[in-house]
C-alpha cells in the first residue's frame, strides 16, 4: 500500500479506535456493581444528546438525523427488545431497524450539509416520520400487510454465519452496500463527517448481531453517538484550521504553529507567480486549478516541512529545527516540481466520458496545458530573528528579492 493511500485513511483511525476501544470495556461495563451498570444503561442517551448539542451548534444536519436513528433505536431496544424477537411488535421493528437505519445512514452520507431546521432539514425530518409512519401502520394493520416483513426476514442464500444471524439476509445485503458506498466516500472526500458516518454505521451492525449478547447493544449504540460526537468536533476544527480550497492548513494554524517554536527552525514563503495575470486570462476557475496544484506540490515537502496556506496565492512552509541551508533543497524540489508540471485546462467542448476525452487527446485534440512557477523566500531564526514573526517578514523580503531577480527561484 502507498503512502498516499494511508493518508487517506488515517481519516478512519477514530472511529476504529473508538471501535476497539468499546469492544474492549464490555468485560469492565459487565463486572459493574448493579447502581453503576444501571447508569451505564442511560450512558447511550448521555452520548447522543452531546451529539445532538453539537450538530445543532455546528449545523450539522447529517450527523444529527443519525444520531436520532441511535436514540430511537435504543429505545426500542430498552422498550421492545432486549427480552427477544419472539413476539410480532419486536420481531417487526428489529426487521424494519435493520433495514432503515443502515439504509438512511447511507442516504445522509450521501447528501449535502444543510442544516437542522432549514428547509432541507425539515424535509429530511418528514422523510423519517414518513419511515416511522409506515412501520406503525404495518404494525397497526398486520392482518393486512403481515407479508411484508415475512417477505423481508426470508433467508434467500444459506451462508454460514449470516444465516446465524439474528439479522434478515435482505437487511445484510443493504448494510455491506451501504458500508462500500460509505467507504468509498469518505476515501475520496476524506470528510470526518463521512468517517463518522461509517463508523457508526459499522457499531450499530454490530449492536444489531449481538441484540441479546449482553452489554454489546449498550456499548456500541453508545460508540457510535460518540463517534458521531468526535466527527463533528473534528469537522469544526477543520473548518477553523485548514483551507477548505487547498486542504492545507490555514493561516490560523500557522499562528498556532509559531507559538511552539524552538529555537531552531526555518521559514520559506512562497508565492505564484504572476498569478493575477493569470487569473485574469483563464478565469477564477482556472486560478483554483492552479492553486490546488501548487497547493499539492508544496504538501509533498520532504525535510520535515509543514505547509500552510498563508493568504491569496502565498503559502507558508515551516521547518522545524532545521537550518536554511538543509531547507533549501527541499524547497528547490518543489519549486521545480511546480515549474515542470503541465496543467490541463479543461475545453468547454470537452467530452464527459473519460474514454472520448483520452481519445480526443490521443488524436492531438486534447485540452490546452499551461504551466505555472513559483517564487520562494527564506529565512531562519536567529539572535536578531528571534520571534517568529520577524522571521516570517525577513523571508517576505526575501520571497520579494527572488520575484525581482526574475521570479521562479528560491532567495534567502
Amino acid at each position: 500500500m502507498t503512502v498516499a493511500a494511508l493518508k487517506k485513511l488515517t481519516i478512519l483511525a477514530p472511529s476504529v479506535i473508538l471501535l476497539v476501544m468499546a469492544y474492549l470495556a464490555i468485560p469492565h461495563i459487565a463486572a459493574l456493581p448493579p447502581p453503576q451498570h444501571e447508569l451505564a444503561l442511560l450512558s447511550p442517551y448521555l452520548f447522543i444528546a452531546t451529539g445532538l448539542i453539537l450538530s445543532f451548534a455546528f449545523s450539522r444536519g447529517r450527523a444529527f438525523f443519525v444520531l436520532l436513528l441511535l436514540a430511537g433505536f435504543y429505545w426500542f431496544f430498552r422498550t421492545y427488545l432486549q427480552h427477544g424477537l419472539s413476539d410480532f411488535l419486536p420481531r417487526v421493528v428489529f426487521q424494519f431497524l435493520c433495514l432503515l437505519i443502515p439504509l438512511n445512514i447511507t442516504i445522509f452520507c450521501h447528501v449535502r450539509e444543510r442544516g437542522v431546521f432549514t428547509l432541507s432539514g425539515r424535509m429530511r425530518f418528514a422523510f423519517l416520520a414518513m419511515q416511522l409512519a409506515a412501520v406503525a401502520w404495518i404494525i397497526r394493520y398486520r392482518e393486512d400487510y403481515g407479508q411484508v416483513p415475512l417477505f423481508f426476514s426470508r433467508p434467500f442464500l444459506d451462508i454460514p454465519f449470516i444465516s446465524d444471524s439474528p439479522v434478515p439476509q435482505v437487511a445484510w445485503l443493504v448494510a455491506i452496500i451501504g458500508f462500500v458506498l460509505v467507504l468509498y466516500r469518505v476515501v475520496i472526500h476524506k470528510s470526518p463527517i463521512d468517517s463518522g458516518l461509517l463508523g457508526a454505521l459499522v457499531a450499530v451492525f454490530i449492536a444489531f448481531n449481538t441484540l441479546t449478547v449482553g452489554d454489546f447493544p449498550l456499548v456500541f449504540i453508545a460508540a457510535a453517538a460518540f463517534i458521531l460526537a468526535v466527527s463533528v468536533l473534528q469537522d469544526s476544527h477543520n473548518m477553523a484550521f485548514r483551507d477548505d480550497l487547498t486542504g492545507l492548513p490555514s493561516r490560523r494554524a500557522l499562528n498556532e504553529q509559531m507559538l511552539s517554536m524552538g529555537r531552531q527552525y526555518t521559514i520559506a514563503m512562497l508565492d505564484v507567480d504572476h498569478f493575477k495575470i493569470f487569473n485574469d486570462t483563464h478565469g477564477h476557475d482556472v486560478g483554483d486549478q492552479v492553486l490546488k496544484m501548487v497547493a499539492k506540490k508544496i504538501g509533498a515537502v520532504k525535510g520535515g516541512g509543514r505547509p500552510f496556506r498563508y493568504g491569496g496565492e502565498e503559502f507558508t512552509i515551516v521547518f522545524p529545527r532545521r537550518k536554511m541551508g538543509d531547507a533549501i533543497p527541499f524547497l528547490e524540489d518543489v519549486r521545480s516540481a511546480i515549474s515542470a508540471y503541465e496543467l490541463s485546462i479543461r475545453s468547454k467542448d470537452r467530452p464527459k466520458k473519460a474514454e472520448e476525452g483520452k481519445k480526443k487527446r490521443n488524436a492531438g485534440h486534447g485540452d490546452k496545458t499551461v504551466s505555472v512557477t513559483i517564487s520562494i523566500g527564506v529565512a531562519e531564526s536567529s539572535d536578531s530573528l528571534r520571534l517568529p514573526d520577524d522571521v516570517i517578514k525577513a523571508a517576505d523580503k526575501a520571497l520579494y528579492r527572488a520575484k525581482s531577480k526574475g521570479r521562479n527561484q528560491v532567495s534567502r
